[in-house]
């Protein structure tokens, strides 16, 4: 089960494709920069990216 839930995470995005598709494209972005930093992840980067936008979403409830 993902933490953070889905349903909180899509509340910003029309639906669940586009959801998707943004953590795909910050997964990436996170791997990427791991790899060109010869960095070593200790969490999988899909994981790191879905905390990242809750946290984000979390910012945009707060203000």
């Amino acid at each position: 089960m993902l933490n953070p839930a889905i349903g909180k995470l899509i509340e910003k995005h029309n639906d669940r494709y586009s959801l998707v598709l943004e953590v795909a494209k910050r997964a990436r972005e996170i791997a990427k920069e791991a790899e060109e930093r010869e960095e070593i992840l200790v969490e999988k980067p899909v994981s790191i990216a879905i905390n990242m936008l809750a946290n984000e979403e979390e910012l945009d409830t707060k203000e």
